[in-house]
């Protein structure tokens, strides 16, 4: 028999926390310590609906993979779930405008373009995430300051006809000589997620790495790849080994 929304909204504090995830109701209070994310952001849906905050930054399998089969309660009569407005974002019909307007692909020639680009056309909270760095950011800001002292030593008298900057990493051949790193929350920039990288650096001949925390799950960003393409894994170690044995 399905939970009523009524049942599942008791439980709405750290002492008894339940979610809705696609229908489904699941007991998360164990797991709010846990969270990489923090115990909030799960404590801000406690007792409601929370598909449309977990979908664009969680894989499939995450709730399988992470929590016990014991906390996953049941289907939910959505119904009698309470719906609640989302309160309307000023600054959304901007974006939308920017989104609208936004220059074409080719017509980015460095990294500093598709960051202001960006910036006027991804939503606050991927911008917000995409944009910073752990802490008080200082390793971001030397990663930024050091590439400002790499220059390329000028040559003159060299036949250009021909380019080849393709290299070896770890023993992988590649392009070129950098590669998709692990950053998470892939659907946060794109519906699709990590799986566009994934198809890309195929095309590109780029080596991806897959990140522990990826918007899509392992098996999803591995199926995309093509024949002998290159992946490398994050792996970021569960206090709980058995999660991470499983990973």
């Amino acid at each position: 028999m399905a939970w009523k929304g009524s049942e599942v909204a008791q439980h709405n504090d750290d002492k008894s926390c339940w979610v809705i995830v696609h229908g489904k109701a699941y007991d998360v209070t164990d797991f709010l310590p846990e969270h990489p994310g923090g115990s909030g952001i799960i404590l801000k849906y406690a007792g409601k609906d929370a598909t449309e905050a977990f979908e664009p930054v969680h894989p499939p399998d995450t709730l399988d993979k992470y929590l016990d089969r014991s906390k996953h309660l049941g289907d939910v009569d959505m119904a009698t779930v309470a719906r609640e407005e989302a309160a309307e974002d000023p600054d959304e019909a901007a974006r939308l405008e920017a989104v609208a307007r936004k220059p074409l692909l080719s017509q980015c020639y460095n990294l500093f373009d598709f960051e202001a680009v960006a910036r006027r056309t991804m939503k606050r909270t991927a911008w917000g995430y995409y944009s910073s760095g752990a802490d008080d950011e200082i390793t971001m800001r030397e990663n930024h300051n050091a590439f400002h002292r790499i220059w390329f030593r000028p040559r003159v008298l060299v036949d250009v006809a021909e380019v080849d900057l393709s290299t070896t990493m770890l023993g992988a051949k590649c392009s070129v000589p950098f590669y998709v790193t692990a950053t998470a929350l892939g659907k946060l920039g794109h519906p699709e997620g990590e799986v566009v990288l994934t198809r890309a650096a195929h095309t590109h001949g780029v080596i991806q790495m897959l990140p522990t925390l990826a918007s899509c799950s392992l098996d999803e960003m591995m199926d995309a790849a093509r024949g002998d393409q290159v992946q490398w894994l994050q792996l970021y170690v569960n206090r709980d080994r058995a999660v991470t044995r499983r990973i």
